[in-house]
């Protein structure tokens, strides 16, 4: 099937669009259209389009947190947009970003720059604009801590909105974006870096790595290289296999059963939470519930890492949700805890 594809200046439409190069997971599904939005002024007269208007849309950075469970009869709209404006003030730089830019990209640039706070999220695959909707996090930093401000297209409104970082209400891979979705298209995202801070190495084996590195008193791009190391060895790359990386949220629950757990299953791993609840490590749950490595056909679950779905060649989307929703099963059985997938599910 032929896809049409037609340049309106600032944007492409692309129609009958191929998705599967543009998800991770690399499930091989269609758009009704395909909007490619290099400029985000022209947003407003994209969605004015009857075509668009009237059928349901989907805003797609890199596809690195989706699963496609089958063609989108609708508008996906992909921000292709570029550009990083920088102010300093004092020691504190103030920074602009696209919402297209790819986030690794960027981090890397913030370390050359000498601006510190990114480098336990480096490596993470996905755009700016999509950073905040998820509040990534890895490695004890979640991006929450550096966000001065989203800025972001408000369909129910139909207008440019800047949310402040209240306003974003971020929480553990949540935030406004998720608690209303369809509501914003982020078009682009203000951070606040330091020059210098406290650097995170008390998290996940990175004080381990550093001192295998030889390091003892670490700058940012070495916490960088560290994180780098740590997840390179540990992480199927999307590259070499289809995955969204981590799929399954680390559960919080509350503290008679997190207490629980821990005395029926002295392994398990768990961090305590300010409030007495306890947040657990769902690939703990995952491996211990025997998931880790599974597959069914082309679906499984990475044998490197128990949080990783993978796609192993030609599984569908509704193969790979199918074996999903397995794995939430299994654990929920052993351990009475719910799993819920990170990546959106469409």
């Amino acid at each position: 099937m032929h896809a049409e594809r037609v340049d309106m200046g600032g944007y492409t439409l692309i129609e009958n669009a191929p998705l599967a190069a543009r998800n991770t997971l690399r499930v091989a599904a269609r758009a009704r259209l395909l909007a490619e939005v290099r400029d985000a002024a022209r947003l407003p007269e994209l969605l004015d389009f009857p075509a668009v208007r009237d059928r349901p849309l989907l805003v797609l950075g890199e596809g690195s947190n989706l699963l496609l469970t089958g063609d989108f009869d609708g508008t996906v709209v992909a921000m292709a947009t570029r550009g990083v404006q920088v102010e300093q003030d004092g020691e504190v730089a103030r920074i602009a970003v696209a919402a297209g830019e790819r986030w690794d990209d960027f981090v890397r640039w913030t370390l050359g720059q000498g601006f510190a706070g990114l480098e336990n999220l480096i490596l993470i695959p996905g755009t700016v604009g999509a950073a905040p909707i998820q509040n990534i996090g890895a490695y004890g930093t979640e991006v929450a801590e550096f966000v001065e401000s989203v800025e972001a297209w408000d369909l129910h409104e139909r207008r440019v909105v800047s949310l402040d970082n209240a306003i974003c209400a971020f929480a553990y891979r949540y935030s406004l974006f998720k608690r209303e979705p369809g509501r914003y298209i982020v078009t682009a995202v203000r951070f606040a870096l330091p020059r210098q801070r406290e650097l995170r190495t008390d998290y996940a084996g990175i004080g381990e790595e550093l001192a295998r590195m030889g390091v003892d008193k670490p700058a940012p791009f070495h916490v960088a290289e560290a994180v780098v190391h740590l997840r390179t060895r540990k992480l199927p790359d999307p590259a070499v296999i289809g995955n969204a990386g981590s799929f399954f949220k680390n559960p919080i629950v509350g503290a008679a059963l997190g207490e629980s757990l821990k005395r029926e299953h002295p392994g398990l791993v768990a961090w305590p939470g300010t409030d007495g609840r306890w947040k657990l490590s769902a690939a703990w749950l995952i491996e211990a519930a025997g998931f880790k490595g599974y597959r069914e056909d082309d679906a499984g679950i990475s044998n490197r890492h128990a949080l990783v779905l993978v796609n192993h060649g030609h599984a569908s989307g509704a193969q790979l949700w199918a074996l999903a929703q397995q794995v939430i099963a299994g654990v929920q059985s052993r351990f009475g805890v719910r799993l819920e997938p990170e990546p959106v599910v469409v």
